[in-house]
C-alpha cells in the first residue's frame, strides 16, 4: 500500500519513489507529542508528524489502537496525497492534525480491511538505510 510507492510530482511530473524508513517517537527526539514517520522521497528526506491526540481519539471512536503498521500506512497516504495535490513543495517536515490523522487511518483501514492485512512494515538493510 503505502510503505513503499511511487507518484508522480503535480508541478514538475517528476516519478517519486517514496519509501517508509521509520516510526520515531518525537517527545524523545524533538520534545514534540508526535509520532514521526520517516519516508525517503527519491533520496531526500521526509518527516510526517502524526499528534499523539490521534490515538487517544482513535481508541475513544472505535475502541481499537493506531498501531506501528496502520500510522505509516496513514502518513503515506498522506504523503502521497500531497505530492498529487502539489501541496508538497520539497519541505522536510509536514504536521497532520489529529483531524487528517484519523481521516487517513479510517481510508487505509477501508482499503486494508483489517490491520491484519495491512502489508509487514520491513526495515531496509543497514547498507540500504540512509541516515536518519
Amino acid at each position: 500500500m503505502y510503505e513503499d510507492f511511487r507518484v508522480t510530482d503535480r508541478w514538475t511530473g517528476e516519478e517519486l519513489h517514496c519509501r517508509w524508513i521509520a516510526n520515531i517517537v518525537a517527545i524523545a527526539t524533538r520534545h514534540a507529542d508526535a509520532v514521526d514517520i520517516r519516508y525517503d522521497v527519491s533520496g531526500r528526506p521526509v518527516w510526517i508528524a502524526m499528534p499523539y491526540q490521534a490515538w487517544g481519539e482513535q481508541k475513544q471512536r472505535t475502541g481499537h489502537i493506531i498501531t506501528d503498521a496502520l500510522a505509516a500506512q496513514a502518513a503515506g497516504r498522506y504523503l502521497k496525497q500531497a505530492v498529487e495535490s502539489g501541496y508538497d513543495n520539497g519541505r522536510e517536515m509536514y504536521t497532520m492534525s489529529t483531524e487528517e490523522v484519523l481521516e487517513h487511518v479510517d481510508a487505509v483501514l477501508k482499503e486494508a480491511g483489517h490491520t491484519s492485512k495491512l502489508p509487514p512494515l520491513m526495515p531496509m538493510s543497514d547498507d540500504a538505510q540512509p541516515n536518519l
